[in-house]
């Protein structure tokens, strides 16, 4: 069995493996890939330290190795740099964290967010010195700047619009990644700071995709779960087929495990100001009865206040989010469980399904007259902020990729070590972000639906944080025999319980600095990555601004 998944890896990565970089809405004018392809006998690119993934992680990766003085590469499959937070995620999940915990790196963007600002005379509505819950934002091209001054200073060369194709090992050791163009990088070590975790997989690394069952590590939120209240309406067509966003007609049982994962949906950037608002247009395929079931919805329940969460943001924008507690809204639920380990044609179709449904969506909501006054009233005053993502005709160019594999590495977290048995020997940083997961399917029932698989974050009865735990440093190494020396900062070795809490940016950014400083030791120790010096590691993580101790909590 373990072989035939070894096998089913190496063919999937010797194809191409991420969808996004075909998808037209990402390149400017609508270029399609192809005029991308270059140099397809391209040459080698040698490094010390290769990260793949340009996501906060592995900036943060990036920047710490350059920091340490090493020759490091970025490669990332997109035109940009920054991933979720570059690409609309501009309310700062920190403002669930223990703050005073998220030092370093994280620290430094923040501060260089705030100095932005106040250098253009404007007043934020918090101080990063003080370490409390009120939502650090910004916007996204302020996000994306910043990132690429630091890794400018850092001496991090940043190659983005390249995608993975296939990988090269010998004993144990990655030895380079060729990319879809014929690019080829190699390097000493190499970190996987994807959302996908598609350079593991090409690694021939051990990894997880979906929900665990309850029984299986003895997590009580493992598995099916239904903290939801059922939805009661007419959930079917004519031919008593479900409407179209319901992914399922079969209810698990409580706490059964299955492939699932969390939704995914896009993070956008909205304006109300008519000199900066982009109004939401008539898609060219729009097909008002794909929403069928929005329909009935707010026929069913007419005080339903809306359907995206919105934050304020700097520069009089919103940032939109798929809501967690809302019944409907943004994100595809249970439409996306192929993505991760999809070929390219399948991510490209998912991709497009995300985009297609949220632009139908919001004409939807502004036009129909089925919708509630108030909410297309609501809708008519917002639209896509006109100074993002101008390449990308103001629509996120990132999709929100919530969670994809999981490593099996040298440490499996699972939910006991979010929540109770919080202390480790190898801390690289402290995670506190509540556990949590947004919906994963949404079933018919015989007399509506009921959304499943969500997890309310739970926070301390003192503060407004989740529980803080030490994240261990074999939790982002695969194990001894799989891969010397590859770090997993991101997609590291969980349960889907514990995922959902490490699961944000804030976490992410501890980790891939930690990732990059251990990355640096290891070329210096001439060690395989397990075998790194921990004294050695938690000394620098430290001078670094790492904190790697527990919070006092009151």
């Amino acid at each position: 069995m373990e072989q035939k998944k070894q096998q089913d890896r190496r063919t999937f990565i010797r194809s191409t493996v991420l969808a996004a970089v075909t998808i037209p809405a990402l390149f400017s004018g609508g270029t399609q890939a192809a005029d991308f392809i270059s140099d397809v006998t391209g040459p080698t690119e040698h490094s010390d330290v290769v990260v793949y993934g340009a996501t906060p992680a592995g900036i943060a990766a990036a920047v710490a190795a350059g920091r340490e003085g090493k020759r490091v590469v970025l490669v990332e499959p997109l035109l940009l740099a920054g991933g979720m937070m570059s690409g609309g995620l501009s309310f700062s999940d920190s403002n669930q964290m223990a703050r005073e915990t998220l030092r370093g790196i994280f620290e430094e963007f923040h501060l260089r967010v705030e100095k932005h600002y106040t250098d253009k005379g404007v007043k934020l509505p918090y101080e990063v010195s003080v370490k409390d819950n009120r939502p650090w934002t910004y916007e996204p091209h302020v996000a994306e700047n910043i990132f690429h001054q630091l890794l400018e200073e850092a001496g991090v060369k940043v190659v983005l619009g390249e995608t993975l194709h296939r990988a090269r090992k010998k004993r144990g050791l990655l030895q380079s990644f060729r990319t879809v163009s014929g690019k080829t990088f190699s390097g000493k070590m190499f970190i996987d700071a994807s959302y996908e975790g598609d350079l593991m997989a090409a690694a021939g690394v051990g990894y997880r995709v979906g929900r665990e069952s309850r029984s299986e590590f003895n997590e009580p939120l493992a598995g099916a779960i239904y903290p939801k209240k059922p939805v009661t309406m007419d959930a079917y067509d004519p031919q008593r087929k479900p409407l179209p966003y319901i992914s399922s007609t079969t209810r698990p049982q409580e706490g059964a495990g299955d492939k699932l994962i969390m939704t995914y949906s896009f993070r956008f950037c909205f304006s109300k100001d008519p000199a900066n608002r982009v109004p939401f247009t008539q898609p060219a395929n729009y097909d008002p009865a794909a929403y069928e079931l929005v329909r009935r919805f707010l026929k069913a329940y007419p005080d339903t206040p809306r359907l995206i969460d919105l934050y304020p943001l700097p520069g009089n924008k919103l940032d939109g989010n798929n809501g967690i507690g809302l019944q409907l809204s943004i994100g595809l639920v249970g439409l996306n469980a192929a993505y991760p380990d999809g070929s390219a044609r399948e991510r490209q179709a998912i991709w497009n399904a995300h985009t297609e449904y949220c632009k139908g969506l919001f004409w939807f909501l502004t036009t129909d007259p089925a919708v509630p006054e108030k909410i297309r009233q609501q809708m008519q005053e917002i639209g896509y902020a006109k100074d993002e993502f101008p390449k990308f005709d103001h629509f996120p160019p990132v999709l929100y990729v919530r969670e994809a594999r999981r490593m099996e590495g040298a440490y499996f977290l699972t939910e006991k070590d979010i929540l109770h048995d919080v202390e480790k020997p190898d801390s690289i940083g402290i995670g506190s972000f509540p556990v949590d997961s947004h919906d994963c399917q949404r079933i018919a029932t015989d007399d509506g639906f009921i959304n499943e698989g969500t997890i309310f974050p739970k926070h301390l009865k003192s503060r407004k944080i989740g529980q803080p735990y030490q994240m261990p440093y074999r939790a982002i190494t695969p194990k001894a025999d799989e891969c010397g020396n590859l770090l997993v900062p991101v997609c590291l070795s969980s349960s889907h319980v514990a995922f959902s809490s490490v699961r944000v940016e804030p976490a992410w950014i501890v980790l891939g600095q930690s990732a990059g400083i251990a990355a640096a030791l290891a070329i210096e120790e001439g060690k395989k990555v397990q075998e790194v010096d921990y004294t050695k590691l938690a000394e620098r993580l430290k001078k670094s601004g790492q904190v790697l101790e527990l919070p006092e909590i009151a």
